[in-house]
């Protein structure tokens, strides 16, 4: 599970360099699926994995606005600044955990769920490598090669 997660943030930063070389008109427009577009999808990453995290340690959530980080800076700069908190939590998480219950409260539709910690988990894990996905097929639509998806050879297993 730690390897997974240490995958995702290195395809995630490996993301924000490749929209380095993209015009922001390119990375705001709607796409018409998932989340809406390209900066819109790495900013719902960020803020859904560190949501979830929340959820579990008690945490205070983020407001989710993405009006207020629609730019590369300020999406690479919210998961900088996130990512020292996600990460203590899960390379600090043990398999012992996996069964502990977690209850989430849902503002929107006010509605409260009950699920295991390696569940929330797992799901953040699929979750990251679902819009992943989306954005590869974007990345070609723009006439782009889009970011390697291996895990192979990205020395996380060093």
């Amino acid at each position: 599970m730690k390897t997974l997660f240490q995958y995702n943030w290195q395809v995630r930063d490996d993301w924000f360099s490749w929209c380095e070389t993209v015009p922001e008109g390119d990375l705001l427009k709607s796409r018409g699926a998932g989340v809406g577009g390209i900066l819109k999808t790495l900013f719902h990453i960020v803020a859904v994995e560190y949501s979830w995290i929340c959820d579990i340690t008690g945490r205070p959530d983020l407001d989710d606005d993405f009006e207020a980080h629609a730019s590369l800076e300020r999406v690479v700069s919210l998961s900088r600044t996130l990512h020292p908190v996600v990460g203590d939590f899960v390379l600090n998480w043990t398999d012992s955990r996996h069964q502990e219950k977690v209850t989430v409260y849902h503002p929107r539709t006010g509605q409260q769920e009950t699920f295991r910690e390696g569940e929330i988990l797992d799901h953040i894990i699929a979750h990251e490598i679902h819009h992943i996905g989306q954005l590869s097929v974007w990345a070609r639509e723009l006439g782009r090669e889009p970011v390697t998806a291996n895990l192979i050879r990205r020395g996380i297993y060093n």
